[in-house]
């Protein structure tokens, strides 16, 4: 489906185009001017930086149209209304032009226009390395990408003017910016580049993402998964590797390489680091730490018998790998030189798989990957569909702030007195048992540097289990489901399985007090609603508002029945009801259980506090003939007696309180 798009900071490209080409000018972007500010806040520019376009040469054939031009000694002066103006020459207009024919594009978009330049964003190229081999996902980064390719044929239909679009905080951003680069004294480019020297997609769409952050050197430092995140909307997930334990454990490492194959073969993108406390340190075997590489293929192969006789094993597990900076510095097995490539041959090896596409790209026996490599990065792609086949993930996402207003700040689970003034979020699972996946992004800050607030709230979340009819804000933490991690990230992910029942999510920052802006997502294979909590109280209906008002709140957790059943005889199909006042809330069927687990939560806001609250346990029987008839074990919280004769005995808890957002 469609999704809309925001123009960032109100500029819309094709308005702006429409304006540049009337004029008959080039554009020149007064929002991220080619200017000092837009380089760095910290630090000073190198000597000799100028900021230039691809090609200028339109700007050149406009003036040798105009008949207002007189030569002067190899001069050119421009003459208006009698008025001397500034001198240009052919010169002066070559200089500030990089190339003679540029392209956005040449042979199409590969991982090989990727070369990091002289800022530390290795993180950001190495997202960009794993978006260059989809062209589904590029595409959607680049829009109309044909259109605003260089026509050699229609110069004046070039305007200077190119966009590119990321996703921020739910929504696509898209992002203006002209075509004026920083480029060396040397005249290289200053920051991204391509091996092709005329080709300049990576150059411009790093611009507009500095633009989008702040500046360039707001992109120094920074994590991958954001930047999967801003490329693809997706949901990054990190898995940290246990190095040890996958050394000892070969069943360990092929699990690990199952779910990086089976995650590549659904396109989703994988990036993957050693972690350190030196940034960007070389290793022996020529890996670098805290340096940001891209998966580009997993593979599993057998070899050949000239490969068996040196003494290799029949079967190998392989990654290959790309390093941003275009080098293959990998010294190891399988490395570019060694042995182990002399014993196939071209033939075989294309037959295999194992080929190198790109600068930068090397092949490494997974054994190797798992004993270097610490922190892997999984971004999974959500497609937006109007069906939505069984295997797809369907996302629910609700906005959200931490307030200091309205105490909506309370901090992680540790301060228990004002935890639960956070936000909450309610979501329930209908099927016996479901996986979801739970992510929690916060508000990019990292424009923000300049002004010295650029850093990451330390954020995550807890999952609460509550009762199963709860329509209000919790007031008191009955049952903990899952909880995440806390960390400085503007993402922060939990996946696991929950069980049948209601569930309430409490994003958080560690500490109370801060404030900030956020967006809550969870992912199920089910339809399943998310919605917040704003109330203490649920609201009462229509009927409701002409009876007294409740005076006393009541929480019933039915844990569990047993003895049910006589030995040695089937148990019966069995399920529980719990009445109170005009409310009931019934448990699922369990099948053929004499012991049935309910773990069922309920609670209860009572008019008329000396009425009974019944637990009734309903067997099922399945007689000869086609109709079903029930029998039921009915218990108040007084203790009672059989209706049907049964034996056993039923397990639960209850609170009670005439304070009713006390429970």
């Amino acid at each position: 489906m469609p999704e809309r798009v925001y123009d960032f900071q109100g500029q819309s490209f094709h308005k702006l185009r429409q304006a540049c080409l009337r004029r008959g000018a080039l554009f020149k972007d007064p929002l991220f001017p080619a200017t000092d500010q837009s380089l760095f806040y910290k630090r000073q520019p190198p000597p000799g930086l100028t900021w230039k376009r691809p090609r200028v040469e339109k700007l050149w054939s406009k003036l040798q149209d105009m008949k207002m031009m007189t030569r002067n000694c190899g001069h050119l002066r421009l003459a208006s209304s009698g008025k001397k103006n500034s001198l240009l020459t052919g010169r002066n207009l070559k200089q500030n032009q990089i190339c003679k024919d540029p392209r956005l594009f040449v042979d199409g978009i590969s991982t090989r226009d990727l070369h990091q330049g002289s800022l530390g964003n290795c993180w950001m190229v190495a997202a960009i390395s794993c978006l260059a081999s989809e062209p589904s996902l590029w595409k959607k980064v680049i829009p109309d990408h044909l259109n605003q390719e260089w026509n050699p044929k229609r110069p004046d239909l070039y305007a200077g003017i190119f966009h590119f679009r990321f996703w921020r905080l739910g929504r696509w951003m898209d992002v203006v910016v002209d075509d004026r680069l920083p480029v060396s004294e040397d005249g290289v480019l200053l920051f991204c580049r391509s091996a092709t020297p005329r080709e300049f997609w990576s150059a411009l769409l790093e611009k507009a993402y500095a633009k989008l952050n702040g500046c360039y050197e707001a992109l120094e430092g920074g994590n991958t998964a954001e930047a999967l995140i801003d490329f693809t909307g997706g949901v990054s997930e990190p898995l940290s590797l246990d190095r040890e334990a996958l050394r000892l454990h070969s069943d360990q490492r092929r699990a690990l390489f199952q779910t990086l194959t089976k995650v590549h073969e659904c396109k989703s993108l994988i990036t993957c680091s050693i972690r350190g406390e030196t940034v960007e340190s070389v290793l022996e075997c020529g890996l670098v730490r805290g340096h940001a590489y891209g998966i580009t293929a997993v593979r599993k192969v057998r070899l050949g018998e000239k490969v068996l006789k040196t003494g290799g094993t029949s079967r190998l597990f392989m990654v290959r790998m790309r390093n941003p900076w275009g080098t293959t510095d990998w010294t190891g097995a399988w490395s570019q030189r060694s042995e182990q490539w002399q014993q196939l041959s071209r033939a075989e090896r294309d037959k295999m798989g194992l080929v190198v596409r790109d600068v930068g790209e090397f092949w490494m026996d997974f054994e190797d990957f798992c004993q270097h490599f610490t922190d892997v990065v999984v971004c999974r792609l959500v497609e937006r569909t109007l069906l939505w086949p069984r295997f797809r993930w369907r996302e629910v996402s609700c906005y959200g702030e931490w307030l200091d207003k309205r105490s909506r700040c309370g901090g992680c689970i540790n301060h228990r007195d004002t935890f639960l003034h956070n936000p909450q979020f309610m979501f329930e699972v209908r099927a016996k048992e479901e996986e979801v996946l739970i992510c929690l992004q916060q508000e990019d800050r990292r424009m923000w540097r300049k002004n010295g607030k650029g850093e990451n709230l330390p954020i995550g979340f807890e999952v609460l289990k509550v009762e199963v009819n709860r329509s209000s804000r919790v007031q008191c933490v009955a049952e903990q489901a899952a909880s995440s991690i806390y960390m400085d990230s503007r993402s922060v992910t939990l996946r696991g399985t929950l069980a049948l029942g209601r569930y309430v999510v409490l994003p958080t920052t560690f500490l109370p007090g801060v404030t900030g802006r956020f967006l809550l997502r969870l992912f199920s294979h089910s339809h399943i609603r998310l919605r917040e909590l704003r109330e203490d109280l649920p609201s009462p209906s229509v009927l409701h508002c002409l009876l007294p008002q409740p005076t006393v709140v009541t929480t019933v957790y039915l844990r569990r029945a047993s003895g049910l059943s006589p030995p040695k005889q089937t148990a019966p199909d069995v399920y529980a009801v719990v009445r109170c006042e005009n409310d009931n809330v019934r448990t699922r069927v369990f099948k053929e259980s004499g012991n049935p687990e309910f773990n069922l939560r309920t609670i209860f806001y009572r008019r008329y506090p000396n009425t009974d609250i019944s637990v009734e346990v309903w067997h099922i029987p399945v007689p000869s003939h086609a109709a079903h008839k029930h029998t039921g074990l009915v218990m108040n919280l007084r203790g009672g007696r059989s209706r049907s004769g049964l034996r056993g005995c039923v397990y639960l808890e209850t609170s009670s309180s005439v304070c009713l957002t006390d429970l």
